[in-house]
């Protein structure tokens, strides 16, 4: 069909442009069309039944194109079919004549230009080269069919079957896979030949290309299974870059190297970290090992190595901020002010390995807490309560799946310095089973002269850990391994007494519950005899964890009616606790109300403070029998034994039947007899109960007395006086017998406790008995001891 028998070659035509694919005349193509104004031109042209002007925009981005925005030479094409899907259109072309557009705008409903058809220029060769050519082109197709991926045969058999050069240039430029740019350049070429030509180059060049693509594919077809689609694409991914890159397999591995070369560490860590990555680029994507391969180097480089952060000696600010979040523990803050005092003096000391040894609820966690704070030292905290598996401390080894780092490792992780300050809470607590035992792992963290190289299973590179101060709690040191508390110097945190408990309450704990539960001073007043009661009354404890829930709870009291308008402020006192808090859960120890005979105060020590221990004796007819009742331990029981003995072989200076031993019964009862008791201390006490019982003369009700006892009647020293003074001060005891060896402890007694109470030091149990029995003679006033002492045991002789 020839455009000029009709004579329509100077009119003007609807234009449709074309993104991505190029119209040749004589070809069938077929076309999406969603641009309003290329569905309406599609309109124009059924209707009017003309040609549609189809052209190639050079930008696939372009939506509203413009005339340099298409290419001039197009493709004069008759609509065969219109099937209208959605909101699109699907169009049918045929092409009939390549021409050229000279006027390209915009007419508010679709593109117009006016064109003129391009004729083919006359063949001059000769037609043993148009034969040559031909066959050339046949051959560089069937090379680039032999590459190509799924070429029709009904293509194939069409080139094969035509020698007409200016139909096969068309017809396979439509044809193969390549560039619509390249496609446009065989379409603007009015020579059959030069057409020729360029479309050899085309053939050629993507025949190259096949040729890569099908290496590429079959590179990784030979890694992959076939059924893992996911697992196909990456690695397509990592040949395609492997083609790009030569060795490197990605950015990604690029981007390791450039982290390792930032990263501040010796270079025999960098090597390893290098080493690992190259094995890395060489593995497959998304192997079980590259997994584990690539977790190794993400946590080396966010490990720390030489970072560190700058110490903190400023002395007087650390006891600023001791006195400001503690009460009491001078020894403590004394001894964290030595530390920090000698980091200032020799910043590169190593080996600070402290154990705070206390009863629980003492603050021995917020210590470690505040001691990070004053050294200006990031903290972190691992908690070893039940731990079993030394993995837990060493890591797991890399060969199994899902292992991951030590505690120890982790914590420097996260703190992101290699000196934070490291808590082991709770070290007491560690267990071991067939997995390993924690505490012998921990030998290696805790010995300055082994951790200076300390290895991870998982990590398995040497890491330094002498930088890191490391500070260790626990409740108790019989269960801590010899070797391992070798390795730490143990400071003990005492049970508080009532007053530090006063103080703490007032000055943290109140201030702390107020602002937790929206209150403050004005609206709530709790007063000091309502915190006494507290202490009194609603917990028995060494610490105060149960004493702030109390005040938590009077709080929430305060704060419901409040809320509810009872009332717009609160004043709490003593005689409102059993209205908010109900009955009391304890009753204080007191002494009696009148002097009595065979029943005495001693002095006992817990974990949750010393207490007024009472004892009974009883002298009955009998055959000489001693009954020892009150859940009494063995070592007690040897005290009671010592204490008969003494008191037969003293009995005549006492005006004791000599032979009481056998005529009498002699019944020695501690109260509270559900409560276990245990230790010597009580020895002075029971001696002087039985002189009592067998004298019959009376023991003075407000005076107690603590200590071990021989059978030569020696007193020998004990621990825990500071909480068996205060015991006694709470019960109303106005004299204390202790032993004069412990004379130097009553340095640490609160300084209201040694206010209100007589101390008189004793080597020697008739002085005591002298002074406890109101008929006998009290010993001079002036051997009454008042004084002050700076060291005492704190081991402990009477537990309830």
């Amino acid at each position: 069909m020839q455009l000029k028998d009709k004579e329509f070659f100077t009119e003007s035509y609807p234009v449709l442009p074309l993104r991505g694919l190029v119209a040749f005349p004589g070809m069938i193509l077929t076309v999406d069309v969603g641009r309003p104004k290329s569905v309406k031109a599609v309109n124009k042209a059924v209707e009017t039944e003309s040609p549609l002007f189809v052209v190639t925009q050079k930008s696939i981005t372009t939506d509203a194109p413009k005339s340099t925005d298409i290419y001039s030479v197009g493709c004069l094409c008759q609509v065969k079919q219109v099937l209208k899907v959605g909101n699109e259109v699907k169009v049918m072309l045929q092409g009939i004549a390549r021409g050229k557009h000279y006027s390209f705008f915009d007419n508010g409903n679709y593109f117009v230009a006016s064109v003129e058809e391009i004729f083919d220029s006359e063949i001059k060769n000769r037609p043993v080269y148009l034969e040559g050519l031909s066959r050339r082109i046949h051959n560089e197709f069937m090379r680039y069919a032999e590459v190509a991926p799924e070429m029709p045969q009904e293509i194939i058999k069409t080139v094969l079957s035509n020698t007409d050069i200016a139909f096969l240039c068309d017809y396979i430029a439509f044809n193969i896979n390549a560039p619509f740019d390249d496609k446009q350049f065989v379409l603007e070429q009015t020579s059959a030949v030069k057409r020729g030509k360029i479309l050899l180059e085309l053939l050629s060049k993507e025949r190259e290309i096949c040729k890569i693509d099908n290496k590429i594919v079959e590179k990784t077809r030979r890694n992959i299974d076939d059924n893992q689609k996911e697992y196909y694409l990456k690695e397509q991914i990592r040949v395609i870059s492997d083609e790009l890159y030569g060795d490197d397999s990605s950015n990604e591995i690029d981007n390791y190297y450039e982290a390792v070369n930032s990263l501040n560490a010796d270079d025999s860590v960098k090597e390893k970290i290098n080493s690992e990555i190259s094995k890395l680029s060489k593995m497959p994507q998304g192997s079980h090992e590259g997994t584990v391969v690539r977790g190794w180097i993400d946590l080396c480089l966010s490990l720390p190595w030489n970072t560190l952060s700058k110490t903190h000696t400023d002395i007087c600010n650390a006891q600023k901020i001791l006195d400001r979040d503690f009460y009491g523990m001078t020894k403590v803050k004394d001894r964290i002010t030595e530390l920090l005092s000698v980091y200032a003096l020799a910043p590169e000391i190593t080996g600070q390995i402290i154990c705070l040894v206390g009863p629980p609820g003492v603050g021995k966690t917020s210590i470690g807490r505040t001691i990070a704070e004053c050294m200006g030292r990031k903290f972190q905290r691992i908690s070893l309560g039940g731990m079993h598996d030394e993995a837990e401390i060493r890591g797991h080894r890399k060969t199994y799946i899902g292992a991951m780092p030590g505690r120890i490792i982790n914590a420097l992780k996260l703190s992101e310095v290699s000196n934070p300050l490291i808590m082991l809470d709770e070290i007491d607590k560690l267990a071991n089973n067939y997995k390993g035992d924690p505490a012998s792992a921990l030998l290696e963290v805790l010995d300055p002269e082994q951790n200076c190289k300390f290895c991870d299973n998982f990590l398995e590179i040497p890491y330094n850990l002498s930088k890191a101060v490391f500070i260790t709690t626990a409740n108790s040191l019989d269960t801590i391994p010899a070797p391992l508390l070798d390795r730490m110097e143990v400071i003990e945190l005492d049970g508080y007494t009532r007053e530090e408990k006063f103080n703490i309450a007032k000055k943290h704990l109140l201030k702390k519950q107020l602002v937790r539960h929206g209150l403050n001073g004005k609206t709530c007043r709790i007063s000091d005899d309502a915190l006494y009661g507290l202490i009194d009354y609603y917990t028995r404890e060494a610490g105060v964890r149960k004493l702030e829930r109390s005040i938590g709870s009077v709080c929430s009291k305060v704060a419901k009616k409040i809320a509810c308008n009872e009332k717009t402020s609160v004043a709490v006192k003593s005689k409102d606790l059993i209205d908010l808090l109900g009955k009391h859960k304890y009753k204080p120890e007191v002494i009696l109300d009148n002097d009595e005979v065979g029943i005495i105060n001693g002095l006992a020590w817990t974990r949750v403070g010393g207490e007024i221990m009472q004892l009974e004796v009883a002298v009955l007819e009998g055959t000489g029998k001693v009954e020892l009742t009150g859940n009494l331990g063995d070592v007690m029981k040897e005290s009671a034994s010592a204490a008969v003995t003494f008191v037969r072989a003293n009995a005549s200076k006492y005006g004791i039947a000599t032979d009481f031993y056998k005529s009498k019964d002699i019944h020695i009862h501690a109260t509270e007899s559900a409560v276990p008791k245990d230790g010597p201390s009580a020895g002075v006490t029971i001696t002087t109960a039985l002189v009592s019982a067998l004298t019959g003369r009376e023991v003075k009700r407000d005076i107690a007395m603590t200590g071990e006892i021989t059978i030569r009647g020696r007193v020998l020293p004990i621990g825990g006086l500071k909480e068996k003074a205060m015991a006694a001060y709470t019960g109303g005891v106005k004299t204390v017998f202790i032993p004069k060896a412990n004379t130097p402890d009553i340095d640490d007694v609160d300084p209201l406790v040694r206010e209100n109470i007589n101390f008189v030091p004793v080597s020697h149990v008739e002085d005591v008995i002298s002074g406890a029995l109101v008929d006998l003679n009290t010993t001079d006033t002036e051997n009454i001891y008042f004084g002050n002492n700076s060291s005492g045991t704190t081991a402990q002789r009477i537990c309830k």
